[in-house]
């Protein structure tokens, strides 16, 4: 069953890792997809094509959602192109991490604008379009850091936290146009930046989690499918980890 049949979704950040699978499984679940990458232009081409086996109309943006001009220019294209827009998944993000008394001022600013700025950009454009519509769903995705927090990523830890307090506020705000917020906050996920790393850490991380292995990139796109879908419609406001239990 297509669950997303006839929507059109965007997902920003989608060149790879966890925004590129939910891509990928928007699609596969029906939906028209327009994405986001900002460098990786070869990445975001790629993603392209392959969508087109799922048989759904789908285009990559090379867009900067921290940018609230570009923002707003994306949504207009992504209206243009498509007709509607009814789900959005904020997804871009990016670390800078360092124990706080060496953190410089710029990698402050860069994770706050990337991870929290672009959410208030990109949801206040999306969110005319779904008035109008009457309709719409917004996920967020955070993460378990900004839960509870965790040393040398003070400000990735405060980005994803600001973003399930923004989200709160906007499932409050939006929802009597039937427009639903919620945030998805990731445990530990298996990606291309987890397979550089030492795999006794990966292992010692694993043994950590009650379910004793880390993530997949498909566990988090699932859950997206789920919130996006008719399936959670009486769902609003809330944060939903995928973590194996970690928290």
């Amino acid at each position: 069953m297509k669950l997303l049949e006839g929507k059109v979704a965007l997902v920003t950040g989608a060149s790879k890792g966890i925004g590129r699978k939910i891509a990928e499984k928007f699609a596969e679940h029906g939906a028209k997809v327009a994405f986001t990458y900002l460098s990786s232009v070869e990445k975001g081409q790629a993603l392209e094509q392959e969508l087109q086996k799922f048989g759904t109309q789908t285009k990559g943006y090379q867009s900067d959602a921290s940018n609230f001009a570009e923002a707003e220019k994306l949504i207009n294209q992504i209206v243009a192109d498509f007709g509607t827009l009814n789900i959005v998944v904020n997804n871009a993000g990016i670390t800078k991490d360092g124990l706080l008394m060496r953190m410089t001022e710029q990698n402050w600013d860069e994770v706050m604008n990337v991870n929290l700025k672009s959410i208030f950009n990109v949801t206040k454009a999306a969110s005319k379009v779904m008035m109008k519509n009457r309709n719409g769903v917004f996920i967020n995705m955070s993460s378990v850091v900004g839960v509870q927090g965790n040393a040398g990523q003070a400000n990735y830890a405060a980005s994803k936290a600001g973003i399930i307090g923004f989200s709160k506020s906007v499932a409050k705000e939006l929802g009597s146009r039937n427009i639903r917020t919620n945030v998805v906050a990731p445990g530990f996920i298996r990606t291309e930046m987890t397979e550089v790393l030492d795999p006794k850490v990966v292992q010692g991380w694993a043994d950590a989690i009650p379910l004793k292995r880390a993530g997949e990139t498909e566990d988090v796109a699932n859950t997206c499918v789920f919130l996006a879908s008719d399936m959670s419609s009486y769902i609003t406001g809330q944060v939903f980890p995928v973590d194996g239990g970690m928290l």
